[in-house]
C-alpha cells in the first residue's frame, strides 16, 4: 500500500473548499489483476445507472502484465499469437487499439456522470489529458498533445494512453501513465496502433521518480481539473 492510502482529507484542503462541487471517492487498490478491476468498474457503473446521484469515483492502481484491446481494435497490431501468449490478453468495451499494462504504470479509472459536467466526449478526453499535463509540469516536463491522436507525449515519447467507454454519460476505463514500468512488453505490440511514435516513461526524464508521489499528484490534478471534492475511500 502506498503513502497515498495514508493521506487524510485535510491533505486536499485546497480542492475541498469549493462549494457545490461533486464529491469524488478516491480508491487505491495497489496491484490488481485486470479482470478484478474490470468487474469492479462494471459493478460501479451499473449502480450509477440505477442511481445517477451517486458520487463519482476514481480508482488509482497498477496491473500485473496484461494486453488489452479496444472493442474494435485490429489484431494485426499484435506481434504474437494471442492464443499462445504467456501474458493475458483481454478484449474490452473501451475505444482505441491495443495497449499494455504492467507494474510501474499508474492506471486511473474515473467513473463520472458527465451529465454533471459536460456531455461531450471530446471535452472529457481533453480533460484527462490535462490532468496528465499538469502532473508532468510538477516535474518541469512539457506534456504535449498531437492533433488527431489521444494521449500525452514528452519530447516525442508517448507517456500516457487514454481509452474510455461512456454509457448513459457514465464513464469507465480511463488513462495509463507510464511512471517507472518495464517497457519491454510494448515491443510485442504496435501501441495504440501508432507505429511511428515510441512509448516512454517519466523515469526516462526524472530518474528515481516515485510512484507514490505521482499518485498523489494525479489525484490533486484530477480534483483541480474536474473541480471535484476528493473523499478518501
Amino acid at each position: 500500500m502506498s503513502d497515498f492510502a495514508n493521506l487524510s482529507a485535510k491533505d486536499f484542503n485546497p480542492f475541498l473548499s469549493f462549494s457545490g462541487h461533486r464529491c469524488c471517492q478516491v480508491f487505491h487498490f495497489g496491484v490488481v489483476p485486470y479482470q478484478e478491476a474490470l468487474a469492479w468498474q462494471r459493478s460501479r457503473v451499473a449502480k450509477c445507472k440505477l442511481d445517477p446521484a451517486l458520487e463519482d469515483t476514481l480508482l488509482l492502481l497498477e496491473h500485473p502484465p496484461v494486453y488489452t484491446l479496444g472493442q474494435g481494435s485490429d489484431t494485426r497490431f499484435l506481434k504474437f499469437d494471442p492464443a499462445c501468449s504467456p501474458v493475458e490478453v483481454v478484449r474490452i468495451e473501451r475505444g482505441g487499439e491495443v495497449t499494455y499494462h504492467c507494474p510501474g504504470q499508474l492506471v486511473g479509472y474515473p467513473i463520472l456522470n458527465l451529465a454533471y459536467y459536460q456531455k461531450d466526449l471530446h471535452w472529457y478526453l481533453r480533460q484527462l489529458e490535462e490532468v496528465i499535463i499538469r502532473v508532468l509540469a510538477e516535474y518541469h516536463l512539457q506534456g504535449s498533445r498531437i492533433p488527431g491522436l489521444t494521449g500525452v507525449w514528452v519530447e516525442g515519447y508517448k507517456v500516457a494512453a487514454i481509452g474510455i467507454k461512456v454509457s448513459r454519460w457514465i464513464t469507465m476505463h480511463g488513462f495509463a501513465l507510464n511512471v517507472c514500468p518495464d517497457l519491454s512488453g510494448f515491443q510485442a505490440i504496435v501501441p495504440c496502433g501508432i507505429s511511428d511514435r515510441p512509448v516512454g516513461s517519466l523515469e526516462q526524464f526524472v530518474p528515481g521518480i516515485q510512484m507514490s508521489q505521482v499518485r498523489q499528484q494525479v489525484a490533486i490534478a484530477f480534483a483541480d481539473v474536474f473541480q471535484v471534492q476528493l473523499i478518501e475511500a
